[in-house]
């Protein structure tokens, strides 16, 4: 049997590789600061944490873009908390009223469509944060993690339009024990996942699995077994593992850049 024990990492080399990787990103842009937009979940605060261990504080900007009603104050807390921990100034931008503009000036808006307007969510969290970056000279760091990465778990041109991906090839629990290494908040660390784009919306209830299942899942996946191998080796439901891997191929489109005709 395989177990979530197979994905343990060595958090200090980990933290040495991001690390380096975002200072030698940063040369190479000829810049020194980078934009990371945080929203009280695991990802963002390891990405913000690591940030400012790479660059220092004085080049790391936070932002956080809640919603009304959508976003819970507990995770506006934990943005402070994260914040005030590793000694970052973060800035603030209430999107609901960008958000009702849209909504106004679009006349076949259909507010029962949760996917296309939490896609339209996370796109305009990725203007601003763009906005912060062109202001400030800087890079936007991009938070997704490897198991969302596969599954296709975040919008293109949204969370997925950043400038680099330091824990692309980190899968989530490999991102919670790096920042439990790094000293973010246990509010943080162990907060169930959630993209906040509606209310109640639970990443996991998404997915249809666990995390340690989807992680497990992915990987194995991605080590050529079939799915009756996982679900033999992990228990894992082989009904819930065909879902998964459909998803990985259906999403393929994500991870890749825009197709080219090439005429020359």
């Amino acid at each position: 049997m395989i177990t979530i024990k197979q994905l343990d990492i060595d958090p200090k080399k980990t933290e040495t590789r991001v690390t380096e990787f975002i200072k030698n990103t940063v040369k190479q842009a000829g810049i020194e600061r980078v934009v990371v937009a945080v929203s009280g979940g695991i990802d963002s605060a390891v990405t913000l944490a690591a940030s400012v261990k790479a660059l220092g504080i004085e080049n790391v900007t936070a932002v956080t873009l809640p919603e009304r009603d959508i976003t819970p104050k507990t995770d506006i807390d934990d943005v402070m908390r994260l914040c005030e921990a590793f000694g970052v100034t973060c800035e603030r931008v209430e999107i609901t009223p960008m958000l009702h503009v849209i909504r106004e000036n679009i006349s076949t808006f259909d507010p029962g469509d949760r996917v296309a307007y939490g896609n339209m969510k996370a796109r305009l969290r990725m203007l601003l944060a763009y906005y912060y970056a062109n202001t400030r000279r800087a890079i936007v760091m991009g938070a997704s993690n490897k198991t969302e990465l596969y599954l296709g778990y975040y919008t293109k041109y949204g969370d997925g339009g950043v400038d680099a991906m330091p824990f692309a090839d980190l899968y989530k629990c490999q991102i919670r024990a790096l920042g439990r290494h790094l000293g973010v908040p246990e509010s943080i660390t162990e907060k169930p996942a959630s993209a906040r784009l509606w209310i109640g919306q639970d990443t996991e209830k998404d997915l249809g699995l666990p995390y340690d299942s989807l992680d497990l899942t992915v990987y194995t996946h991605l080590q050529g077994w079939t799915p009756s191998k996982i679900a033999a080796e992990t228990g894992i439901d082989i009904e819930k593992i065909k879902g998964i891997v459909a998803r990985i191929t259906a999403n393929e489109h994500k991870r890749l850049p825009p197709a080219i005709l090439r005429l020359s």
